[in-house]
Order: C-alpha cells, then structure tokens, then sequence
C-alpha cells in the first residue's frame, strides 16, 4: 500500500492573508528579505530581527486556516501516517485545521530555541521577551526558530524516508526555489503539481528552460483553495486504488 507524500509552501497559506515570502510590500516593508531571512542579517543587528519575527508571529494570531489546510486535516485523519506532510511554511495552520503530523522544514513561527543547549519551547504568539531566558538550561542565547539562509535545515533529514515511503508526490503552492519539487518529482511515476502559475525552471546545466509542470504527471493549474476538492479527490482514489 503506497503513501502520499505532500510538500507544501507559501502558496498553501497565501489564500489564509499570510504574504509569500517574494510578495511585495505589507510583511517586507521596512525590510530587505535577505536580510530578516539571513544569518548574516543576523548577526549584524538581533534585536532588529527578532522585532520582525515578533511581528509575524503576532500577525499569524488573526489568521484562520483555510478549505486547504482543512483538507490535508482531513486526509490526515483518514489515512494516518500514510500522508506524510512536509511544509516550507513556518505557520500553524495546518496544526489549527486539525494536522497533528506535520514536519516543518524550516521550523516554526511560535517557538523559540535555544542556542546554548537547542532546546525549542512553544511561547503562543506573543513577543520574545528581551530577558527571556531557556527553560531547560536557563540560557538567555534564544534566539526565533525560524531556520535562515546560510544556517543547516535540521527537518531536512526526513525527505530521503518520505521520498522512499511514497507512490505518489503532491507539490503545493512552491516555487520549487529553496526544496527542489522538481528533483522529488523525477523520483516519482506519479506525482501532482498544484500552482496557478506556470513557473519556470533553468535546468542545472542551462541548456534550456522548461515549466515546472512539465516534470510532473498532472498539474491542477489552480491555487491552493480552488485546488482543494479535486486534489482530495484524486489522493483519496489513489490510497484507496
């Protein structure tokens, strides 16, 4: 009996009001996205980024799951561990739709961790304290858990098991830009691709150009909500074929 294995990101939650990470102005305003996604940034001016992940993650509180995340909550329920669903996206909506098996890729909005022992505790949605110190260790090194460029991915460890416990990939709202969709995707016979844009992607040896969708075995040309119910639809058949 095969799996599912879903990549999901921004696209995902763009439709829930939460900007993508190459949206212009509201979330970047003031700042430059290299550098409040960097460690180079960083390390130059913390306080500075910590006030900005302090405000996404107060922005993140107003924000509903929407008929996707629903969705994935769903599947989840039915099949159990035979959906695996890794995320780019550092929100929690899928955990407010009712997903309790989610691995985030690149961490998570409402937690902080620890830089002396690396421990990760869950504050809510409020802002990091400026003497807000580990419960495990007791460290003030805390820092946002939110993992930057030039900084190792941990969670990265489980796409290799994902890829090998599944039949079938489900990329969703990527860009394809930071986890390579389209290398998952050359590993699969099957493989669902659901983006509203057709994006391109330059080969690594640059002879030519060729649209993400062209990797994959169908593509819902759809965003993320308007997606929803054909997508539940055609991974149900598939774990039930």
């Amino acid at each position: 009996m095969g799996g599912v294995m879903v990549l999901s990101g921004a696209g995902l939650s763009a439709e829930s009001g939460i900007p993508t990470f190459r949206d212009l102005g509201g979330l970047w305003e003031g700042y430059d996205p290299m550098e409040v996604c960097s460690l180079e940034g960083w390390e130059r001016d913390r306080a500075r980024i910590t006030r900005f992940y302090d405000a996404r993650r107060r922005e993140l509180a107003g924000k509903d799951p929407n008929a996707a995340h629903r969705m994935f909550a769903r599947l989840e329920r039915r099949f159990g561990e035979r959906v695996v669903h890794l995320t780019q996206n550092v929100d929690d909506l899928l955990e407010r739709a009712g997903c309790r098996g989610v691995i985030h890729l690149h961490g998570t909005l409402r937690d902080l961790r620890c830089e002396a022992c690396r421990h990760i505790w869950d504050i809510g949605y409020r802002p990091q304290r400026e003497d807000e110190r580990c419960p495990a260790c007791g460290s003030v090194a805390v820092r946002h858990n939110v993992v930057m460029f030039g900084e190792p991915a941990p969670a990265y460890r489980f796409i290799r098991p994902a890829i090998d416990a599944s039949d079938l990939f489900v990329a969703i709202g990527t860009s394809s830009q930071v986890v390579d969709a389209v290398m998952i995707a050359s590993e699969f016979d099957r493989s669902i691709l659901v983006d509203p844009t057709r994006r391109l992607h330059v080969t690594s040896f640059g002879s030519h150009d060729r649209y993400i969708d062209e990797y994959f075995t169908t593509y819902l040309q759809k965003s993320a909500v308007e997606a929803a119910g054909e997508l539940e639809e055609r991974i149900v058949r598939f774990l039930e074929s």
